[in-house]
């Protein structure tokens, strides 16, 4: 777009300045019907998909093995320095699961299994050791009723109860014969890691509870969902010190807080962004005219994701906020051009056919709006086909979602053009030729920060630095930017579930009046104390290691056996208070069937030839007795096809719930490379927390470089463009360095800030590139268009600082206010988002008013000398 287009550009909307508001709300109405066209599926981080060995063995044992669809979450009763293992005690966990059985509501959403815990385990073996007591012949062995199990315990005295328990915790025991182990229950797994074996009392105990899903495909399990938060606040109302931890009660946490969060932050963020808008305009209108601009932005936004049917996930969080910091940029850049040049400080920019009142030799409205509109839609015509351009080149990337936030995001750039070039300068027309024509109101405001007040004075106090020492500042922003660079080396890059659970509000906030003080929120602490002490159950808290090939070896058996024993109880995977490792498998299978069947005891010492306890021939013959005894406990470690052939085994390993993925990952596949070191099976680690890891590598790399690529689009399209208009190649560079600059300094901060580099927060990175090439092209064109017109650099450089600079400090300071609040947000989420968002614009902005400045000082006294 040349000087004459611009112009011809901006006589247009000026001219035709109802014409193009009626057009503009036509096209908005036509893409916001979008909206209403469908409701987009929603996803999330953890949902992405990618091919890799890890994905592939978790599905061959899903079509192999099965899996347990129940719904699990963990009911843990605690008294630090007490003891949980009481009569009492006992019989309340009992006491509950009743209430909860009979209500019908919550009854129907319980699986088959319902509660298992050690009470369960306890008033088993008192009903069984009721029924041989009673017993002429052999006693009943089957399952007792959840009555029956509290009327055993209800008859028993404390002393009584406590023997038994020792019966039932006796690490010398043999662990056969009793009902509660042939339905599969250690009491071990229900004692916290810290438990002494064999002892009778203990601070903490764990329940599981197993529901059923009867949800769609897609769909959640809603109802089983709500269940826990009301089997939640019985157990609250039961027990002095307990928790439910679920996937249900973990949303509705997360819920309430970022309820609590935006009515504690919204109205803090609205009284910041208006406050500052105020100081920077000094004007109800124009703050009005940028509200509906970005009104316009998001009814764009939200009928592109009707129309195209893309499906929300938390990779385009960032979008909107993008788009907001560019919509306020945009109306400041037009609002301000429009005051110079109605002041008579942007004269370089005038044509001899523009009008200007009779009474003060300054533009009207309509003749200041044509010359300010065509001295800055330059600048936001390139801002804006340079950073949609560069989002849209990652419709490359092989992950749908990333291709969606690229299409977002350039679409919504392109909104934010049509709103703020085009529909808010013909708005603000209209608006002040009524305003002055009818009511009489002089609508000629001074621009922002080239009067003689505070922001005048900073503004030229920069001025000063960059022509005093323009290297020194270079060098010093280098060096940052190296040791930022450096630092993001160390930085942090998991994915930890547990760290979007929310955390409790700081006393300042609990002490607010009324409907603004938030919850206790303690669900953080409690997955902490969870992961720490407990072996949970469901997703999240097992891996999986698939282990193909010589299944029937007897070396395999004793390579699982060796590796398991070896695992680091300071490691991701789970030891029990028995120092045994939490890991399923053929081994654990075969010593929990030999202790509790006959036919498999005596198959096996038929077998075992070094008395370790796994057989050391015919292992096939073997594995064919344990199915033939227990065919679906044999089918969970073992998988037998029809011809009778065992093609692989699997181990279900028990890890911590709380911690991040990688570490998890890698322990897993630590213990695969250790069994199949040993052994001639070959081995692959997989499962949730497994997979997740693989995910969220991967989206992070792919990530890192679609930013990559996009900066590397935009540098291509800032050369192309500056040597087509002023015939120089260096321009280009010289204004994208800042960005790069500022990516540094960002990435640096997070590293000493301790904020992860991951996939949740490398999305909203995308601010520093969105936010630092709209700032560096406005500065950068700017001083060319000042430098063509000024008789020397200093009074260019001037002009553009004290020009262009108080519009960027003016839309910094809006956005950085208004979504930096949000890191005092009760959600993590939030404030990461908050704190990164924050860092990004200051980042940006001090970049572009200092770096690029004395840049392009740099470049031209290089330029003079080579003349």
């Amino acid at each position: 777009m040349s000087g004459s287009i611009a112009t011809r550009y901006a006589e247009t909307i000026t001219a035709h300045s109802r014409l193009v508001i009626v057009l503009v709300v036509l096209l908005t109405g036509v893409v916001a019907a979008g909206a209403a066209m469908g409701s987009p599926e929603a996803g999330e981080i953890g949902q992405f998909e990618t091919d890799s060995a890890e994905t592939a063995a978790l599905e061959e044992i899903e079509a192999t093995y099965g899996t347990d669809d129940a719904i699990v979450s963990q009911l843990v009763v605690r008294d630090e320095g007490g003891d949980v293992l009481t009569r009492d005690s006992l019989l309340e966990g009992l006491y509950l699961q009743r209430d909860v059985r009979d209500d019908a509501d919550l009854n129907a959403t319980l699986g088959e299994r319902g509660f298992v815990g050690l009470e369960n385990v306890v008033a088993t073996a008192a009903v069984y050791e009721d029924r041989a007591a009673a017993a002429d012949g052999p006693p009943d062995t089957s399952a007792p009723t959840l009555d029956e199990q509290i009327a055993a315990l209800e008859s028993r005295s404390d002393a009584e109860v406590e023997a038994l328990l020792a019966d039932v915790l006796d690490p010398d025991a043999d662990r056969g014969g009793q009902g509660p182990q042939e339905q599969g229950a250690d009491p071990y797994e229900f004692l916290p890691s810290d438990y002494e074996p064999g002892a009778t009392d203990a601070d903490a105990r764990i329940t599981f509870l197993f529901q059923v899903d009867e949800s769609g495909p897609n769909e959640d399990p809603q109802a089983a969902y709500d269940a826990q938060v009301e089997i939640d606040e019985r157990v609250d109302d039961r027990f002095a010190d307990a928790f439910l931890f679920g996937q249900g009660v973990t949303d509705e946490a997360s819920a309430n807080a970022v309820g609590d969060s935006f009515a504690i932050i919204t109205p803090v963020a609205l009284v910041l962004i208006l406050v500052v808008l105020g100081v920077t305009y000094r004007d109800v209108v124009d703050v009005v005219l940028g509200f509906v601009g970005i009104a316009v932005v998001m009814a764009w936004v939200a009928g592109i994701l009707g129309w195209l049917e893309i499906p929300t996930s938390q990779l385009l969080i960032a979008v909107p906020f993008l788009l907001i910091g560019l919509g306020i940029d945009y109306s400041l850049h037009v609002v301000m051009r429009y005051r110079e040049a109605r002041a008579g400080s942007n004269e370089h920019a005038a044509t001899e056919d523009v009008p200007q009142r009779a009474n003060g030799g300054s533009y009207g409205p309509r003749g200041g709006m044509r010359v300010g509109l065509a001295s800055v839609v330059l600048a936001l015509a390139a801002a804006t086909v340079s950073t949609a351009v560069g989002f849209l080149s990652n419709v490359i990337s092989p992950l749908p979602a990333i291709q969606d936030f690229a299409v977002l995001s350039a679409g919504g750039i392109v909104a934010t053009f049509v709103a703020f070039a085009a529909l808010v300068p013909a708005l603000k027309v209209e608006l002040d030729d009524v305003l002055e024509g009818r009511f009489g109101r002089d609508r000629a405001l001074p621009p922002f920060g080239m009067g003689t007040g505070v922001v005048n004075r900073v503004l030229s106090g920069l001025v000063g630095l960059v022509q005093r020492a323009p290297t020194v500042v270079v060098l010093v922003a280098l060096v940052l930017a190296a040791g930022g660079a450096y630092g993001a080396t160390d930085i942090d890059t998991e994915f930890n579930r547990a760290d979007f659970l929310p955390e409790d509000a700081p006393e300042w906030a609990k002490s607010l009046p009324g409907p603004l003080a938030p919850d206790t929120y303690t669900i953080s602490d409690e997955a902490a104390y969870l992961g720490e002490h407990f072996a949970g159950r469901g997703e999240g808290s097992q891996t999986q290691v698939l282990i193909r090939g010589a299944v029937t070896d007897p070396e395999t058996l004793a390579a699982i056996e060796r590796a398991s024993t070896a695992v680091d109880d300071e490691g991701t995977i789970v030891v029990r208070a028995d120092g045994r490792a939490a890991i399923e498998g053929p081994p654990s299978v075969i010593h929990e069937l030999a202790a509790t069947n006959e036919t498999v005891a005596a198959a096996l010492e038929q077998r075992d030839t070094d008395g370790d306890g796994l057989p050391d021939e015919d292992v096939a013959g073997f594995y064919d007795v344990l199915f033939d005894v227990a065919p679906e406990r044999a089918g969970e470690v073992l998988y037998r096809t029809d011809s009778g052939e065992y093609e692989s085994a699997r181990l279900l390993v028990t890890v911590q719930g709380d911690a991040a993925a990688q570490p998890v990952a890698d322990g897993t596949r630590a213990l695969a490379t250790a069994i199949e070191a040993n052994g001639p099976a070959s081995t692959i680690a997989t499962g949730g927390p497994v997979t997740t890891a693989v995910i969220q590598d991967a989206l992070l790399e792919t990530l890192v470089q679609a930013f990559a690529v996009t900066l590397v689009v935009i540098f291509g399209f800032l050369t192309l463009l500056y040597w087509a208009r002023h015939g120089t190649l260096t321009l280009g560079t010289v204004t994208l360095a800042p960005v790069v600059a500022a990516l540094a300094w960002l990435l640096g901060a997070m590293a000493a800030l301790g904020l992860p580099f991951n996939s949740e927060t490398a999305v909203i990175t995308s601010l520093a590139i969105g936010l630092g090439v709209d700032y560096s092209i406005h500065v950068g064109e700017r001083f060319v268009a000042e430098r063509n017109e000024r008789d020397s650099l200093d009074e260019a450089l001037a002009a553009t600082i004290t020009g262009t600079g108080g519009a960027l400090l003016g839309s910094a300071a809006t956005t950085a206010a208004g979504f930096g609040v949000l890191a005092l947000a009760l959600a993590p989420p939030l404030q990461r988002f908050g704190l990164v968002t924050g860092l990004s614009i200051i980042f940006a902005f001090v970049a572009c008013l200092t770096v690029l400045p004395c840049l392009l000082v740099l470049r031209e006294r290089l330029l003079e000398r080579v003349a």
